[in-house]
């Protein structure tokens, strides 16, 4: 088969997917599309609940194992959508459609570029290639569920729209609970414990404080308040104030790290994490995959965005067609050169390590 060929069936199969709604552990519909894929192509493949995987055809257990992995799941259109969110079509170049961009260019790319080298026998990786669902909602039932049922993992590819740059290291997050208490009383009474009074040099801690590592790649810590909840009517003071705040994490903490610290610095609040799961990720610019794709023009950086990276404790690459920028917007798409540029990227890539 050819680059030209495998890439207009991507291209169509794109299309398919954007047509067929796929939200967040709602993917049966898009699982199955990826399925024909495999039939057509005569691969032998696999499927854990919404997640479709395979492995090369000639899959050696002495060989280092690379993981090829985007995730067919999208978001719900947002109201500023002037064009269906689920018709595909494509105007002056761009592929119109939501999960165009995020993650469906970089799902099929990558797809393309395992069928290109699926049955090649003397690959010096094996090749695991997973779609994977509940990336957006970061659900149990996602790449996360996969880890214990492909093969042990030595590298991986995560496909998000990256420009096809090399995303050398990624953000963590922990997501906090916050919660400031004091004395309800009627507010026509003195009240010498006021929650809302209590909560102000907590927040006022949380716009000032400056993380003291900062990473060569991901530059500080971002921690940002996001929502604050207090009360129920104008007469009554609460006795409660309940904040959450968005910490994204640098490769220089662990998220333990960051839980401790909040812990230590706010001793009058009740200080809660969600998850600490989603951890920073990063890879050696001297990794043979990231020399790979210097040689073949492409620059480093960190991202700030969150992805499946985040559930991997290998060393892992962000790449992929598409602009993060465009990810969630109203009338979502991808340039189809940016497909076929992807696809031939990833397949000059994998023939410098392969």
């Amino acid at each position: 088969m050819t680059i030209d060929s495998l890439t207009q069936s991507a291209i169509e199969l794109l299309k398919n997917l954007i047509e067929t709604p796929s939200f967040s552990s709602e993917e049966d519909p898009t699982a199955l599309l990826l399925e024909q894929w495999f039939h057509s192509f005569d691969i032998l493949y696999n499927r854990h609940q919404n997640n479709v995987w395979a492995t090369n055809k000639y899959f050696d257990d002495s060989k280092p194992t690379l993981l090829l992995n985007s995730h067919h799941d999208t978001v719900k259109p947002n109201s500023g959508y002037t064009k269906n969110p689920f018709d595909a079509h494509i105007e002056d170049g761009k592929l119109y459609g939501l999960g165009s961009n995020d993650a469906g260019g970089c799902l099929v790319s990558l797809l393309a570029t395992f069928t290109y080298f699926y049955d090649r026998d003397s690959l010096g990786y094996n090749l695991v290639f997973v779609g994977s669902a509940e990336e957006e909602s970061s659900g149990p039932n996602g790449l996360n569920a996969m880890l214990s049922i492909v093969p042990k993992i030595d590298v991986a590819i995560v496909g998000e729209p990256t420009q096809m740059h090399l995303a050398v290291a990624e953000k963590g997050l922990v997501v906090f609970d916050i919660e400031v208490s004091g004395t309800p009383s009627h507010a026509a009474h003195p009240n010498e414990n006021n929650a809302l009074y209590n909560a102000i040099p907590v927040m006022e801690w949380i716009k000032a404080y400056q993380f003291e590592q900062e990473s060569e790649a991901l530059g500080s810590v971002k921690m940002t308040l996001t929502q604050i909840n207090a009360g129920q009517q104008h007469n009554a003071v609460p006795a409660k104030v309940v904040m959450v705040v968005d910490v994204r994490v640098n490769d220089c903490y662990s998220n333990a790290q960051i839980v401790a610290l909040l812990q230590e610095h706010l001793p009058n609040a009740k200080v809660t994490a969600r998850s600490t799961n989603l951890n920073s990720s990063s890879i050696s610019k001297n990794h043979p995959l990231v020399r790979a794709g210097i040689e073949l023009g492409r620059e480093t950086y960190g991202s700030p965005t969150l992805s499946d990276q985040a559930v991997l404790s290998c060393p892992s690459l962000k790449l992929g067609p598409g602009d993060s920028t465009r990810s969630h917007t109203a009338n979502e798409f991808i340039f189809v050169h940016e497909i076929e540029e992807g696809i031939a990227l990833y397949i000059q890539l994998l023939n410098k390590i392969l």
